[in-house]
């Protein structure tokens, strides 16, 4: 078996946070099980143990560092979950979370299952469908405290698919790693015109790799009107 490394000195220097032994167990056999389906599956290049630490855990958990040390639970929606990140790792280190793990892909959310069954994470649910579809259900509108995104993308295009799940007062979270200017501005045009929102965007570097990270948060501020199955796209 290989190992996950430890680096509580890290978790508590860079989150102000540090996982129990239940957790780091966890997250190995997380691991474990994705080296093995990775196999047939393909489903992530990120295999050594430092690298799946920084990259899968560790970045994971940045993305809602605010929220870590809060005692109240929420309720997250992971669009694009893939192989489970940013979703799987917030949900073991955060049980008292309602963690949904948005997926297209049939053979991905088959590996989310067995890996929630086999951790016995009842706070984290599959769903197979894509975001314009989900989007389409009254109940899954405004419903969700944070909407994570490390997809693929533009951040326009992925806070766009993300925005419709969000609730008054919560937040779209887009986890970037290169961001620029023409970036930045094409996202606060968007938004503008969703009117109720306001963009934050936070820089970071890596623990291990010193690798250049960005948080880029889109807020919904007040009721206003409710969530719409969509914005306008932007042209």
């Amino acid at each position: 078996m290989v190992t996950l490394p430890n680096l509580a000195d890290q978790w508590q220097a860079t989150l102000g946070w540090q996982p129990t032994v239940a957790h780091q167990e966890q997250w190995q056999s997380l691991y474990d099980m994705l080296l093995d389906a990775n196999q047939h599956l393909n489903l992530t290049r990120i295999t050594t143990p430092e690298d799946f630490w920084e990259k899968h855990l560790w970045d994971s958990l940045r993305g809602v560092k605010d929220d870590l040390t809060r005692p109240a639970g929420l309720r997250l929606l992971d669009v694009g979950s893939g192989a489970g990140f940013p979703g799987l790792p917030l949900a073991i280190a955060r049980p008292d979370w309602a963690v949904t793990l948005l997926e297209a892909r049939r053979k991905k959310t088959v590996f989310l299952e067995s890996v929630i069954q086999q951790l016995a994470l009842p706070n984290a649910q599959p769903v197979t469908a894509r975001a314009e579809a989900l989007a389409q259900q009254p109940r899954q509108r405004g419903a969700y405290d944070r909407v994570l995104v490390r997809a693929v993308g533009s951040a326009v295009d992925c806070a766009r698919y993300a925005w419709p799940f969000v609730k008054p007062g919560g937040e779209v979270v887009l986890y970037r790693g290169q961001w620029t200017e023409t970036e930045a501005d094409q996202l606060a045009a968007v938004i503008q015109t969703w009117g109720q929102a306001v963009l934050k965007v936070e820089a970071f570097e890596t623990p291990l790799t010193a690798g250049r990270r960005h948080r880029v948060v889109v807020q919904r501020l007040l009721p206003g009107n409710q969530p719409g199955a969509f914005p306008a796209k932007s042209r």
